[in-house]
């Protein structure tokens, strides 16, 4: 809800909006043929628009192969905005500061790690060790890849939607919002209950089920552990949204 009413996206654009994908290429893959085949109902001339909310990498084992195939195989007909998300954010400063590297690690660096062919071997706190982590990842990551994970956007606005990937801080302008918070929020933006002048779609929390609330559309499923990759579908007023698999899991 948007001052009292229904959030809207402009008519004749519809929005698909993809949750975390934690490199799980394969059901990247199944989300995209079941957008694809979803699409086919659309009215004709429909401008399709398709959004990640970011965390591209980390935790699945296939974050390479993710990104190969968002750079190499794009959806066809869609327009594509790729946000950014804090650990695609932490890959990056990982290349450049070694000593993030336990933290990174433990939360799912290591499987990133593996996805480029770089051995982790036990994990020490040891910069050097780190350091030699770091040296091997920079000449295993394709130019293309950092290309990709320096070129994310970090919000995206359309009707009375803002895409991001953890949230906002609210009653703050979101010009004047802190990066920080637009990558790694929780609270108070999860359990605040006013009207933020938009409705924030995003992902970083992970949750049981796709979650509607007034203010806010969470669409993080937990893929990488779950296998449910979630998908909503903004289109005028609007709310239905897919999973892995292919089926409605629900429509407002």
């Amino acid at each position: 809800m948007v001052g009292g009413r229904p959030a809207r996206i402009p008519p004749g654009i519809c929005i698909y909006a993809i949750g975390d994908i934690h490199g799980r290429a394969d059901l990247m893959i199944e989300m995209h043929r079941t957008i694809m085949e979803d699409s086919q109902d659309l009215t004709p001339g429909t401008e399709k628009i398709l959004v990640y909310v970011g965390d591209f990498v980390d935790r699945g084992l296939e974050s390479s192969h993710v990104l190969d195939l968002l750079i190499e195989e794009p959806l066809p007909d869609f327009g594509a905005v790729y946000l950014v998300g804090n650990h695609d954010a932490w890959f990056l400063s990982f290349l450049v500061d070694a000593k993030i590297g336990q933290s990174w690690l433990r939360y799912g660096g290591d499987a990133t790690l593996h996805s480029y062919g770089v051995r982790v071997g036990m994990v020490r706190d040891d910069l050097q060790y780190f350091e030699r982590l770091q040296a091997e990842l920079a000449e295993k990551v394709p130019p293309e890849h950092l290309a990709f994970l320096r070129g994310l956007e970090v919000t995206f606005q359309i009707g009375d939607y803002l895409f991001v990937h953890a949230g906002i801080r609210p009653h703050i302008p979101i010009e004047q919002q802190s990066p920080d918070d637009l990558l790694w929020i929780r609270e108070p933006f999860l359990s605040c209950p006013d009207d933020l002048g938009v409705v924030v779609v995003h992902g970083h929390t992970v949750e049981a089920q796709p979650t509607i609330r007034n203010n806010r559309i969470g669409i993080d499923t937990g893929a990488c552990w779950t296998g449910a990759l979630s998908c909503v579908v903004l289109e005028e007023d609007t709310i239905r949204f897919l999973t892995t698999g292919g089926q409605p899991m629900a429509e407002r």
